[in-house]
């Protein structure tokens, strides 16, 4: 795992000594900590090394959270669209999610430190880590196909979003929509809400580009490029009596899957260390992406258990920094500089970020938790313990949660339409007002993160030796959040968070006090009796005065005698294998 090399060090202890060590050898230290900023003015190819080091894994970490974000249980699933599809908006639901248990904060120190000293047995046993290192390199060029695709995909998209907005605003303060299935460009007047067409921007491009004297063939040409970047397209794969699946994608994940075969064999064949760092930024973007801690208390367990692991291999054994150093392959990032070199462990950026990844989905959490309503319902209870069938008539308030708004994918939109003043509150459209939600624990955890990296960094000039980054990130990030929650009194909140679907239920009763505020709440369980939250099942509830008429479905309808025929003719043909590609209608 990518803690196995969750370290701050130096490539080798020349580098990492040699820059004060006589200087400040017999000094205390509090005279090297007043020296560092001197020892950093003198070394100031290290401070742009350190510089890096810092902003790379901020980046990281900032990317991968907001690539993580999904539908909140505080929200009700988006409305469907005119096919019965709820779009892009399912396929963020849909995304896979691998989430944690408390028992992991024992499992996974246990887990990284049999893999790090087997590996560390197995290189001093071979004596030379290049074969293990060739061995390695093709294992990680095979299991980093799908992150460094992912990867590669998403930032396809977010420069597609850049070229191709939906939206646009011209210096008057015009806001333009761009609409492609008629490929126009529309507004709405300030005394109308009808769109308007504007007939002198016949192509898809934003701002001044709008108005290029084209051709007719280019205009369209363009249209075209834009349709199959941002439309779906569909990719089948049936193999006989195994798989038989077909899913949404598209053009950009296909070319970023392309790309990631093609860097993988670039890496392979020349050992490229910036290729090297392009696959650990993608393991990590992609770990922040796809783990998830479920919950505050067991996010903090787990990584409480990791800092306690990376105190003891980095401090009392030679197993962390030895396969650091040894092994040359995507475990780490490397930074090099004119005379010196560092590295950071892939560990030190997942770790801490699915946790900062964590709090920005309970800042969307919160988000809509803030909008939702009480409703005030007739409630029906059923009793029968009695002997008898008694129904009782109370009155009680519903919670209606607000519908979702997907904010991902709106950095191109915010960019052409947001004057530079209100680039953090962007208002525009519903997606762009959606995008700008308050993310007060975000902030505060990133900012814990950097002020941890910038400790860590400083206690390695101090020490010259190897620094377990985790002893610094772990407090920062953790204790970060929790001050945020009991300083703004969401501490129950944050402890009722979870991802693990049980928050995720309609629209629930609940009981509410004299000031408005909820006291006990109602829900479905999985039998679908109604359970008070924390309690036992209650009586099953009859809410009459808010059922829905179902749709009534459509009798069957016999098929004629030719498409019996045809639906025969095609049943008795199956493919053995299957697999394509297609693009969308135009």
């Amino acid at each position: 795992m990518a803690g196995n090399d969750s370290a701050l060090l130096a490539v080798s202890e020349i580098s990492a000594t040699n820059i004060t060590g006589p200087v400040m050898a017999n000094q205390t230290f509090m005279d090297q900590l007043a020296g560092l900023s001197a020892t950093l003015w003198e070394n100031n190819d290290l401070l742009v090394l350190e510089c890096r080091i810092v902003f790379t894994a901020l980046a990281c970490i900032y990317l991968g959270s907001h690539a993580a974000l999904r539908r909140p249980p505080s929200a009700n699933p988006p409305k469907k669209g005119k096919n019965g599809d709820k779009g892009e908006d399912r396929d963020q639901e849909d995304q896979f999610v691998q989430g944690l248990l408390p028992s992991d904060a024992i499992v996974f120190p246990i887990l990284a430190g049999t893999v790090l000293v087997g590996l560390y047995y197995l290189i001093k046993w071979l004596e030379d880590p290049d074969i293990l290192n060739k061995i390695l390199r093709v294992y990680f060029s095979t299991v980093s196909l799908a992150s460094m695709g992912k990867l590669f995909a998403d930032s396809l998209h977010f420069l597609t979003g850049f070229i191709f907005p939906t939206v646009w605003t011209a210096k008057g303060g015009r806001l333009y929509h761009i609409d492609a299935s008629k490929r126009r460009q529309l507004y709405t007047t300030s005394d109308s809400t009808d769109q308007v067409w504007d007939d002198k921007k016949k192509n898809p491009l934003p701002g001044s580009l709008s108005e290029l004297s084209l051709s007719d063939a280019k205009n369209s040409f363009l249209w075209e490029v834009r349709r199959l970047l941002t439309d779906q397209w569909t990719v089948r794969l049936s193999l006989h009596g195994i798989i038989n699946e077909k899913f949404k994608v598209k053009f950009n994940d296909i070319l970023g899957i392309v790309l990631a075969i093609g860097a993988n064999v670039l890496y392979y064949t020349t050992e490229s260390t910036l290729l090297s760092n392009i696959m650990g930024y993608a393991f990590s973007y992609t770990g922040i992406v796809m783990l998830s801690p479920t919950k505050f208390t067991t996010g903090t367990a787990v990584l409480f258990g990791l800092f306690l692991y990376d105190i003891y291999m980095v401090f009392y054994t030679p197993y962390m920094v030895t396969v650091a150093t040894k092994l040359d392959v995507p475990i780490k990032l490397v930074f090099e500089g004119p005379k010196k070199a560092s590295m950071l462990g892939l560990g030190d950026i997942v770790l801490p970020g699915i946790f900062i990844g964590l709090a920005l989905r309970f800042d969307h959490y919160m988000y809509y938790h803030r909008q939702r309503r009480l409703v005030p319902v007739e409630l029906k209870i059923e009793d029968e313990s009695s002997g008898q069938l008694v129904t009782n008539t109370q009155m009680q308030r519903m919670v209606v949660k607000p519908d979702y708004v997907n904010p991902q994918g709106q950095w191109g939109d915010r960019f052409w339409s947001t004057k530079l003043g209100k680039m953090l509150s962007p208002d525009a459209t519903p997606a762009l007002k959606a995008s700008a939600f308050p993310k007060t624990y975000f902030h505060a955890s990133m900012i814990g993160y950097f002020l941890a990296m910038i400790t860590t960094l400083a206690a390695l000039l101090i020490y010259h030796h190897a620094q377990p980054a985790l002893l610094y990130l772990v407090p920062g990030v953790v204790f970060a959040v929790w001050i945020t929650g009991a300083l703004r009194g969401e501490l129950r909140e944050m402890l009722a968070y979870t991802e693990d679907g049980w928050l995720d239920t309609a629209d629930t009763i609940v009981e509410v006090d004299g000031n408005g505020n909820v006291i006990r709440e109602d829900r479905d369980d999985k039998s679908g009796e109604k359970k008070r939250a924390g309690g036992k099942p209650d009586a099953p509830a009859n809410i009459d005065s808010i059922k829905q008429k179902s749709k009534e479905l459509p009798d069957e309808v016999e098929p004629k005698d030719g498409e019996f025929k045809e639906a025969e003719k095609d049943s008795a043909s199956y493919p053995v294998f299957l697999f394509s590609i297609e693009a969308p209608a135009p």
